[in-house]
């Protein structure tokens, strides 16, 4: 199925499964029963430069595109680790972007190398509660003072903030009353995580333990003027930019998943025995998985022509959604058929597929819902009224 791709980008692909495969479907049980950060997959991945797949060699990348770090995050899934592995290491794949496109050169220099080292580690915080998607109506405060900005505000549902020494905020500079547009008025900071100032807390959640989702207690943060990402006010603009290439990478790690959950279950029906004959000859069994099969490699196609669009400047957010969304509902199905084949065995952790059924939530709701998705393919496919 991956005829469409050059020799390159088969052997990112391998590469990547290769250096994953020394972390076992142990490890990643283990990390999630504790829900303790995966330190030493991180550092590995970072050690042998994946972490800057995107970014140019300027800052210590390997200068690919969307398209290799997708396929590089889908391996990372399929690998065994799932979203837990991926989410480990997604936002530096992506979310150092706006550096890179608005930062000036020392700011590139600054603040792109030690995330891609494995020196240190980042978070996003731009969610916020009771506001959800409606970005423009965020209300974390930075106020402009001499040199910088005192900022006071709350995030949700920030990834990694706990463990994270730097992290990229959305803030409010100009109070949206002011603004001749909702859109204006938001900054982008890349700054440091002062914890004297900023208080996170842990979110209990239903799956991906390993990878810790937090609350964010901002009290007048000081954020030097230097920290500022591109100019004042340009925030949405900016994040703008990295909502296609996000919705790729879930789509890919949606997919990653599918795939070995599928993997586990064809393999669990060959072995299991029940009535003197293996499950896996029983069409009941094999048509759910051939069915799964089939619509996850679909939606991967999608999912790599959004890649390809973006990576060639054409615009992909048509495809990019459509891509996000075919991904989560394909991985979906996948990991719950899985389960199902394992029967009694599909519920225990040993066996890895619930883990993988918990997971895959995550890409299947974050970071915009199929619903919002379908709103907007209607919207610009359909050519029907905006419902939002």
């Amino acid at each position: 199925m991956d005829h469409n791709l050059t020799q390159d980008q088969r052997d990112i692909r391998e590469a990547v499964l290769k250096h994953c495969s020394q972390f076992s479907d142990d490890y990643w049980l283990e990390l999630d029963r504790k829900g303790e950060f995966p330190f030493e997959f991180h550092l590995s991945m970072a050690q042998a430069g994946w972490l800057g797949i995107a970014m140019p060699e300027s800052v210590g990348g390997a200068n690919l595109g969307i398209t290799e770090a997708a396929l590089m995050m889908q391996a990372v899934a399929e690998s065994g680790g799932g979203m837990t592995a991926a989410s480990s290491i997604h936002g530096p794949v992506f979310s150092l972007e706006p550096i890179d496109h608005f930062g000036t050169d020392e700011q590139k220099q600054r603040m792109i190398p030690p995330i891609l080292s494995g020196e240190q580690k980042m978070c996003f915080a731009v969610t916020e509660p009771n506001v959800g998607l409606d970005t423009t109506k965020l209300k974390t405060r930075a106020v402009s003072e001499p040199g910088g900005y005192r900022v006071t505000g709350e995030k949700i549902w920030i990834t990694n903030a706990h463990v994270a020494d730097k992290m990229m905020l959305l803030a409010r500079t100009t109070p949206l009353e002011e603004c001749r547009r909702k859109t204006e008025g938001l900054s982008l900071f890349f700054t440091d995580i002062d914890r004297s100032k900023v208080e996170h807390q842990i979110i209990p959640k239903m799956g991906r333990h390993a990878v810790g989702s937090n609350m964010l207690f901002i009290n007048d943060l000081w954020i030097p003027e230097a920290d500022r990402i591109g100019a004042e006010g340009d925030g949405f603009k900016i994040i703008l930019q990295g909502l296609n290439p996000e919705r790729i990478l879930l789509g890919a790690e949606a997919i990653g998943l599918g795939r070995i959950a599928i993997k586990k279950a064809a393999q669990y029906a060959k072995e299991r025995v029940v009535f003197d004959r293996p499950i896996g000859m029983n069409q009941g069994i094999q048509h759910p998985l051939a069915k799964c099969w089939a619509q996850v490699e679909a939606a991967n196609l999608m999912v790599l022509q959004a890649a390809q669009l973006f990576d060639s400047g054409v615009d992909c957010g048509v495809q990019a959604n459509a891509g996000k969304y075919l991904a989560a509902e394909a991985g979906f199905e996948a990991c719950h058929t899985a389960m199902l084949t394992l029967g009694g065995m599909g519920y225990a952790q040993e066996y890895h597929v619930e883990r993988y059924l918990r997971e895959v939530l995550i890409p299947r709701t974050a970071p915009v819902s199929p619903h919002m998705i379908l709103n907007f393919l209607a919207e610009k496919v359909l050519d029907l009224p905006k419902s939002y």
